[in-house]
């Protein structure tokens, strides 16, 4: 069942569900989703690595980092791709997984946007990918809203999350053995 703006808030006030809300969301949040805004772009850099025990990311490299002092903006140009990292901090309690979309504007300009979902214990800053599969050059502006999350309750028990992205890091530093 996903959980309705009242529930959201509440867990919101009383569990710290998602640190660092702007104030719209705080207190005029649209609808059932939560957005989070735009704090980072990375391009990939390099290669990456899976295997049945091990894997590599590719490394990054920051291209634009937001500041509330300075407006700044990115231009994603057609057919390129980069990891987004969020202002916002996650922390899923035991009972819920979360869900991710891209807000519908950025549809309707050609990007597409992948995220994996949040598992239950799962803390952290998000990194979505964003690709422009449209035609036409974008520009977004660092601190937009730009991701939408849909909290999900869970019937029956669940198994935290124990996996070596918690915390919301970036890429690996070398190849490492998967937990």
């Amino acid at each position: 069942m996903i959980l309705g703006t009242n529930k959201v808030q509440q867990l919101i006030k009383e569990n710290n569900l998602v640190e660092g809300l702007c104030e719209r969301e705080l207190n005029n949040p649209e609808s059932i989703v939560i957005d989070l805004r735009l704090n980072k772009l990375f391009k990939l850099k390099g290669k990456g690595f899976l295997g049945i025990d091990e894997r590599q990311t590719p490394k990054v490299e920051e291209l634009a980092s937001y500041n509330s002092d300075n407006k700044s903006s990115y231009i994603l140009k057609p057919g390129e791709y980069l990891i987004a990292e969020t202002i916002e901090k996650i922390n899923v309690p035991k009972d819920v997984f979360v869900l991710f979309k891209p807000r519908t504007t950025l549809h309707r300009m050609g990007i597409i946007m992948r995220g994996t979902i949040a598992d239950p214990g799962f803390g952290g800053i998000l990194h979505p990918a964003i690709y422009n599969a449209g035609p036409c050059e974008v520009e977004i502006e660092l601190g937009a809203r730009f991701f939408q999350c849909f909290f999900v309750k869970i019937d029956g028990e669940s198994v935290s999350y124990r996996g070596q992205w918690q915390g919301g890091r970036v890429f690996t530093e070398e190849k490492e053995k998967q937990v």
